[in-house]
């Protein structure tokens, strides 16, 4: 990856103690140098970030260029106002918790340089403050009152670090950016940096190694270097471009915590953070789907709270019925009653983990179809077949690996039936210009939509079986195009 970085600096001397770098500009010369290209990343490090400081003003221009930039304004505008509130402490962050315990005083302050603390018990703690307040030297007051509550947050200076903490804050930026001090390499240099997020230990990944691979070579040929990051990751997202979620997404997890950051610092998002909040819910899924008129199954909601007819209901969708929680993937938290009496008790059941239910006709086929649509535009087709003895493509319950899922076919998207394609970009309307797949059922009305995902299935040998290469060709060269866009 190429990191094109400035450290903004108020004096050169204040730079004395570090090792030298030519990503150095004092904020006289970073003000003056309008020509800078939009794309480069700029830590402001200026010892003054008050309202209408020259550090400040070295955010806002930043901003203004189309920089992404710590500090940004929004960032010093919280961090200026703090004094107005108190902050209490996050209790469920255990190690905070133990140490604050076992802390004989009244007080604490600490020195956070790039979500790094000196105290390595408070590394937690360190890095939520950073993700919250993303500026590169923070100082925190921590006091007790009865409770513990963060007093003080301001941003630091480099020329008050003590010569301990000056060493502290080289070794946390080089944690950072590392890039900023390596010398330039004799390799092609790419135009855009790509971060494809994934979880290495994904019981069931959205994209297997092979795939992954496939991704970053077919980045290159669109002039960008993508790396593979993880949740731990979450810091250096700002070194990068563009961000490619390659993992399960939910809303109340990480993935849609670095796609909200992606957004918020205009990186280029697939998956986009409304996308996720669109498709992770089946409930908000199922109302946008029926106010535009969407085939769908039957479907009704069912509340804890409320008061529930379940005959009425099993006469109306008739049974089976299908329930289903609305977050759960890949067949999870579905099940299925063939009575009224397991009707109650699945609901029950279910009802430990959501308030809110799904109860859905059961419509019965051999498989179901899987279209894939990018930037609104149709790029494979799948049938996922029914796993072995069981009405769902994921049998959770088999022991077995070979059985816990059902075969599937690949085929080009013009062999898939027009009215299947034609509802698939119908519902992705809806949703985005992202990356999606949408799973339809065909029945003897017409085919109808059963879900909607937001982060795919793309595995080596599966969903490229009929493009290969060319499916990661065509969803990189659309990054490509967006990044050109930008």
């Amino acid at each position: 990856m190429q990191q094109h970085v400035h450290l903004i600096i108020d004096n050169a001397a204040d730079w004395q103690p570090y090792y030298p770098s030519q990503s150095l500009l004092t904020a006289s010369e970073y003000l003056q140098s309008a020509h800078l290209q939009s794309r480069y990343h700029v830590l402001n490090l200026c010892n003054d970030l008050s309202y209408l400081s020259t550090g400040y003003y070295v955010s806002l221009l930043a901003e203004a260029r189309g920089q992404r930039v710590m500090p940004s304004v929004a960032t010093i505008n919280d961090l200026t106002n703090f004094s107005h509130y108190q902050l209490l402490i996050n209790t469920a962050d255990r190690s905070l918790t133990k140490y604050l315990q076992s802390y004989d005083q009244k007080s604490l302050s600490l020195l956070i340089c790039f979500g790094l603390c000196e105290q390595p018990e408070l590394a937690s703690f360190a890095r939520q403050i950073f993700e919250r307040y993303p500026c590169p030297i923070l100082k925190v007051e921590l006091e007790f009152s009865g409770r513990w509550h963060i007093n003080k947050l301001t941003s630091g200076a480099l020329n008050e670090l003590s010569d301990e903490q000056q060493s502290f804050f080289g070794n946390s930026l080089d944690h950072f950016s590392k890039r900023v001090w390596r010398k330039a390499r004799t390799r092609k240099e790419y135009r855009f940096d790509l971060a494809i997020l994934y979880n290495p230990d994904e019981a069931i990944p959205t994209s297997d190694k092979k795939a992954l691979a496939q991704f970053i070579k077919a980045a290159k040929e669109a002039d960008i270097e993508a790396e593979l990051i993880t949740a731990n990751d979450f810091n250096r997202l700002l070194e990068f471009d563009a961000l490619f979620i390659r993992e399960t997404t939910r809303i109340n997890h990480y993935t849609y915590h670095f796609a909200k950051k992606a957004e918020a610092n205009g990186m280029v998002v697939i998956d986009h953070p409304d996308s996720i909040v669109k498709c992770a819910n089946k409930v908000f899924l199922t109302e946008l789907l029926d106010k535009h008129k969407v085939a769908t199954p039957k479907t009704e909601l069912l509340l804890s709270q409320s008061e529930i007819d379940y005959q009425a209901i099993g006469e109306r969708l008739g049974y089976p019925v299908v329930l289903k929680i609305p977050d759960g993937s890949f067949s999870i938290g579905v099940e299925k009653a063939e009575s009224l009496e397991q009707f109650k008790q699945v609901a029950a059941e279910l009802f430990k983990q959501s308030t809110i239910l799904l109860a859905q006709e059961f419509m019965k086929t051999e498989y179901d179809w899987r279209i894939g649509v990018l930037n609104n535009r149709p790029i494979y087709a799948c049938q996922y077949f029914m796993a072995r003895n069981h009405w769902q493509i994921y049998n959770h319950s088999e022991s077995s690996s070979r059985g816990k899922s059902g075969s599937f076919a690949t085929l080009g998207v013009h062999q898939a039936p027009k009215d299947v394609v034609r509802l698939a970009l119908q519902a992705t309307r809806l949703i985005g210009d992202g990356l999606y797949g949408v799973d339809i059922k065909q029945t003897p009305k017409g085919p109808v939509v059963i879900e909607i995902n937001d982060n795919p299935s793309i595995e080596s040998g599966v969903e490229d079986k009929h493009l290969g290469y060319e499916l990661y060709r065509l969803i990189m060269a659309d990054f490509g195009r967006r990044l050109d866009e930008y």
